[in-house]
């Protein structure tokens, strides 16, 4: 039963990110020419209402689907771990034409070529977790 609702949820979330245009190529290349508020709405939209979520889940104690409570930790806010790590996720981004939400959603929508950089986005996941001990967080 747990499976149909991830399910659910994520088949709404693809058709959500498809119908909004989100993962429309054209949509994030105008992002990022600075062309269009288009995707910068979306995304402030998205921030809002992810805070206020979290509001919510703290104010009511709401329980995951498997009733265990959610937890939020504390993290190390350093300006130049977030600022390198933004960097390089723009630039995949920007070079790929999506993140990973549109990336499955485009294969689910029938854009194929787009398994090219889910593949290499899973390479490059392969290598952090390879290499993570060696880098500087």
């Amino acid at each position: 039963m747990k499976s149909i609702s991830y399910l659910t949820i994520g088949i709404l979330f693809g058709v959500t990110m498809l119908k909004s245009e989100a993962a429309s190529w054209f949509r994030i290349y105008e992002m990022f020419q600075f062309q269009s508020f288009h995707m910068y709405g979306i995304i402030g939209i998205s921030v809002l209402l992810g805070t206020l979520i979290i509001a919510l889940i703290k104010k009511f104690n709401i329980k995951a689907f498997d009733g265990s409570p959610i937890v939020f930790h504390k993290k190390d806010i350093s300006f130049k771990r977030y600022f390198f790590g933004g960097l390089i996720f723009g630039l995949g981004w920007a070079l790929a034409g999506a993140c990973p939400g549109p990336m499955f959603t485009l294969v689910g929508a029938g854009f194929f070529p787009i398994l090219i950089v889910i593949v290499f986005a899973v390479f490059g996941t392969y290598l952090y977790g390879r290499f993570k001990d060696k880098l500087p967080h």
